[in-house]
């Protein structure tokens, strides 16, 4: 039997919004998904101790403050300085098209702006976690 799918849902920075994220983990809870949701204001190390902690298969970082081109890339490269790299990072929230390229080139496997349906993530992440 196979286990369930692990996700870190993540709020980095300064936001003092977390609805959005909320809804993510909910959707991918009820997707069958074992979620662990950090809390506001995680700074990228705390993140990838959950993670590592946590033995998740991925990291779902939401983000509203602008500061999306330098705290999600950050976690990336402390995930490989962990030998983690093998975790799935992914991004949402308010986060401008124009950034989008750079982020995947930093190792964001995905960008899901607002507006995207919640079976959109669920789907990419099924797709994409290596199990």
């Amino acid at each position: 039997m196979e286990r369930p799918i692990r996700v870190l849902v993540a709020k980095p920075g300064l936001d003092g919004h977390d609805r959005g994220a909320k809804v993510i983990a909910r959707a991918l809870r009820d997707a069958g998904m074992e979620v662990i949701y950090t809390g506001l204001r995680q700074t990228a190390e705390q993140i990838v101790s959950a993670a590592i902690q946590e033995d998740v298969d991925c990291v779902a970082m939401s983000i509203l403050s602008g500061a999306h081109n330098t705290l999600l890339p950050k976690v990336v490269e402390l995930l490989r300085a962990e030998n983690a790299e093998d975790i799935l990072v992914i991004g949402g929230g308010v986060i401008p098209d124009d950034d989008i390229p750079f982020l995947k080139e930093k190792g964001i496997k995905e960008i899901f702006t607002p507006g995207t349906p919640t079976q959109v993530t669920i789907d990419f992440i099924k797709a994409n976690v290596n199990l």
